[in-house]
């Protein structure tokens, strides 16, 4: 089983900031919004130290989780699909065999590419969670997964995907 690019963390961890403290903001934001205006009159007085509380423990929750996540990912390739573990919560098991590869696509978002990495992103045929994403890759390895995806999709073609 591979592991991610431990810098992948990094980048999970800023995303858990930036969200947390957009949600803060806003829980924070709008409560101090009900309490100085003619809202909520009989506002209490715990009212903001409580949101704040709340967004605190949401960032804290937050940046928990991105830290978790990273121990939690692994992909294989396997000889006949494309196996990927993750999730800290629910444990969520992926299996995609290559014949039901459509194709595949590798991005690299202003983050990622500001720490060097890339994602791989599978489509294959189907109606539910159509497409999976490795994420956390170096370009050299998304490019070469991308690669090895793709030719072994070829090789499994016109072979039953059940």
């Amino acid at each position: 089983m591979e592991r991610l690019t431990p810098r992948v963390r990094g980048v999970w961890l800023v995303l858990a900031i930036v969200r947390a403290a957009i949600f803060g903001g806003i829980i924070v934001g709008g409560t101090i919004a009900i309490s100085r205006t003619d809202l909520w009159t009989e506002a209490p007085a715990a009212l903001v130290p409580a949101a704040v509380a709340v967004a605190v423990s949401v960032a804290v929750l937050r940046i928990v989780v991105a830290w978790l996540r990273y121990g939690v990912w692994r992909f294989d390739l396997r000889d006949d699909d494309l196996y990927i573990e993750r999730g800290v919560f629910t444990r969520t098991k992926t299996v995609v065999p290559y014949v039901r590869v459509q194709h595949v696509d590798s991005r690299r978002s202003p983050l990622e590419r500001t720490v060097g990495l890339a994602t791989v992103v599978v489509y294959t045929a189907g109606s539910r969670s159509s497409d999976v994403a490795i994420p956390g890759l170096t370009p050299a390895r998304a490019e070469e997964l991308q690669e090895s995806l793709r030719r072994l999709a070829i090789e499994s073609e016109g072979e039953d995907a059940v």
